[in-house]
């Protein structure tokens, strides 16, 4: 197990305020973030598209792991498993 925390990516658009929200959350919890704008490169929206199955933004990884939307990210951090997964410990079977 690496030290360092897994690098945290955020697809997203100017205008969605639960890409502001997800942003928010993990700034108050002192954590840094690529954020990969879907509204200014169709690309990347595609790309976003193949890999999670949704048109919805945020979509939000954790390293390799797909937390989801902002929803999901907080349902993660409500039932314990968000601070363990940013800080580099593998997510449990149906997390």
């Amino acid at each position: 197990m690496s030290e360092a925390s897994p690098a945290i990516r955020i697809y997203s658009t100017a205008v969605c305020p639960y890409c502001v929200a997800a942003k928010n959350f993990l700034k108050s919890q002192g954590r840094e973030w690529t954020e990969v704008r879907v509204d200014l490169d169709p690309a990347e929206r595609e790309k976003m598209m193949a890999i999670t199955r949704r048109t919805s933004v945020p979509q939000i990884f954790v390293g390799d792991f797909h937390v989801g939307g902002y929803d999901d990210m907080m349902a993660m951090h409500r039932a314990g498993k968000l601070l363990p997964l940013l800080d580099g410990q593998a997510p449990e079977a149906g997390a």
